[in-house]
């Protein structure tokens, strides 16, 4: 078995309107790709911290953590800081899990967010 550490992995996507179906969508998109790209067992998630931009009420993104399965992970939703001229209706997500050692964490960023790491290109 290949050692394992802990690795926390970042990622962010958006909705165009406050929809509960589009925030749960979106979400559940974004959490399936990020356990794909880091090719994670769901047993290997310890926790997942949602934010959502104010102008996103509709619906608890972690919502869609539970859709897909992921039952017994402790899941927090907060509010995002609401910085002027800032990205609006976006869903952010920092995922701790374990994963194998030296393997490098692969973040992901879509729809309108993937503007917020540009610096990752190569990690869409």
């Amino acid at each position: 078995m290949a050692a394992t550490r802990v690795i926390a992995l970042r990622g962010a996507t958006s909705v165009e309107h406050n929809d509960a179906d589009e925030i749960l969508t979106a979400t559940g998109a974004l959490l399936r790709e990020l356990i794909s790209a880091n090719d994670l067992d769901p047993a290997a998630i310890i926790s997942c911290i949602f934010t959502a931009t104010p102008d996103l009420d509709a619906a608890f993104p972690a919502q869609a953590a539970r859709e897909l399965g992921l039952t017994q992970v402790p899941l927090l939703c907060a509010q995002e800081i609401p910085v002027p001229g800032s990205l609006p209706r976006v869903i952010r997500l920092l995922m701790h899990c374990y994963g194998r050692e030296g393997a490098a964490a692969r973040h992901v960023y879509q729809r309108a967010a993937a503007a917020l790491r540009e610096d990752l290109g190569g990690a869409q």
